[in-house]
């Protein structure tokens, strides 16, 4: 139970900053770059999460 929280964690932390990368070259976070780098944030921080946990 305590590695599925952990996974949420890092999901939500690598999306939150996945999606503000874009809004360093001036997009706006609800554009299509903020959403696609917001779902690959997500995912790294899922990969990480499982890599830290086994």
């Amino acid at each position: 139970m305590q590695s599925k929280r952990i996974m949420y964690m890092f999901m939500l932390i690598g999306g939150t900053l996945g999606g503000y990368i874009p809004m360093l070259w001036g997009a706006n976070y609800f554009s299509f770059a903020s959403i696609i780098f917001n779902a690959l944030g997500a995912i790294f921080g899922i990969w990480l999460a499982f890599k830290i946990t086994r």
